[in-house]
């Protein structure tokens, strides 16, 4: 080019073109720059996204947030639940689902069980509300039968005598939190956890949400694992309390309950607590409605939906809310240690007071009755009645107790709900 020319084009020309001369120089200069730059960007960017990606998984939240460590020992004990249920046997229906909630409210940072979690609306709805556990006795009443307890009405006493564990373990609930540092529990506390020996899971449920909801979870886990445990707790106790005499004590065939009698049954039940115990009459009335659903013969297909798929739903979504209460921080406590101690103590004590009075009944009357069924009392229905006709057995093949046991078993779960109706009174 002739720089002559250049120099001859006017001045402000003339810069220009140098200007785009020198920047034709530096191009490549300043598109290296901003490549090295751009990946320099990106490489930030990168770094910041894998922060992010390992902040948001679970191995982050199980160690380096508060209570992680306390998640991870949860999840422990909501497999050991799992296994119980799937492998032993253990109440499945109720052990299994409180078992994966457990589970599912310990992930960490996924808030299952937190505001606006499923299992937080679920439990708000149904159990902090009262109406899952009253669903639950409306499907009890329609599969039970109060036949056996109509027909010998004296067995009642021992469904009465069973609640002695109820008010024993509060008791000792109470001389608990004086004794042992770091256990406080309080008479709503101590009542909560005294209805474990009621052995009747949506009972305890009931009354758990109602006075102590933060020992909720705590409570049912040792009901119904208590419940599921009938088999191996009772016969040690009831054989120390009985003679090999007592076992063998055979008893007549019950005679044969009408209709009409079955009918007018949950009627009276109702009416009495009405007029003696309202505080009663939510657990009561689901209870002998679902009964009387069952009996009257003409809605058939209500009753059949509360026995099957309206129980089995509630269930579901029963077991899951509870779970949903196995925080670390409030199952990971001596205050747990005290309730599993204590609801095994008013188990114990039930199973000893509904024996201990049919012994004592037998000093009265003319046809003794086989101290075995009043173990059955503590409700369970029907594995209390099964366990005690096994134990008879065990003494004399040929004893069938298991319609008798039956009588104390129903009414055990009355007397249940007539406990919590009293402590209800009594705490609130």
């Amino acid at each position: 080019m002739d720089h002559n020319k250049i120099y001859r084009l006017p001045l402000h020309v003339s810069a220009i073109f140098m200007l785009l001369l020198a920047l034709s120089t530096l191009m490549p200069t300043l598109a290296l720059a901003a490549e090295q730059a751009a990946e320099a960007s990106q490489m930030a960017s990168l770094g910041e996204t894998l922060a992010a990606l390992w902040q948001s998984t679970g191995l982050y939240g199980f160690f380096s947030t508060e209570g992680g460590m306390g998640k991870l020992i949860m999840i422990g004990v909501s497999l050991v639940l799992v296994y119980l249920a799937i492998v032993r046997g253990f109440e499945p229906l109720l052990l299994l689902p409180i078992g994966m909630g457990g589970l599912l409210s310990n992930a960490p940072l996924a808030g299952i069980s937190d505001p606006g979690g499923f299992l937080y609306i679920i439990y708000e709805f149904g159990i902090n509300s009262g109406l899952f556990p009253l669903i639950i006795f409306m499907g009890v009443g329609a599969m039970t039968d109060f036949g056996p307890l109509i027909a010998n009405p004296k067995t009642s006493l021992l469904g009465g005598a069973a609640q002695l564990g109820i008010f024993t373990a509060l008791i000792g609930s109470l001389l608990l939190s004086e004794i042992v540092p770091g256990i406080n529990f309080d008479l709503k506390d101590a009542a909560s956890i005294g209805i474990i020996g009621g052995a009747d899971g949506p009972t305890a449920i009931f009354l758990a949400s109602r006075l102590s909801p933060d020992l909720l979870g705590s409570i049912a886990v040792a009901a119904y694992s208590y419940m599921a445990l009938v088999p191996i707790i009772q016969p040690p106790i009831m054989r120390l309390l009985t003679t090999k005499e007592e076992r063998g004590i055979v008893m007549k065939q019950l005679r044969p309950v009408s209709k009409m009698e079955k009918i007018i049954f949950p009627l009276v039940v109702i009416l009495l607590c009405a007029l003696l115990l309202p505080s009663a009459v939510p657990l009561m009335g689901a209870l002998m409605l679902g009964n009387l659903f069952r009996e009257c013969g003409v809605v058939n297909r209500l009753s059949d939906t509360m026995q099957n798929a309206l129980i089995n739903i509630v269930t579901i979504f029963l077991g899951l809310s509870v779970g949903s209460k196995l925080a670390a921080e409030k199952f990971l406590t001596m205050q747990t240690i005290g309730i599993l101690l204590m609801g095994l103590f008013a188990f114990a004590m039930g199973t000893a007071g509904g024996v201990l009075l049919a012994k004592l009944m037998n000093k009265f009357l003319k046809e003794p009755i086989n101290p075995l069924i009043g173990s059955a009392g503590v409700s369970a229905v029907p594995m209390a009645a099964r366990v005690s006709n096994k134990v008879g057995q065990e003494t004399n093949p040929g004893n069938f107790l298991l319609m008798h046991a039956m009588g104390p078993n129903v009414s055990g779960v009355i007397g249940s709900a007539v406990a919590a109706g009293v402590l209800l009174a009594l705490c609130q």
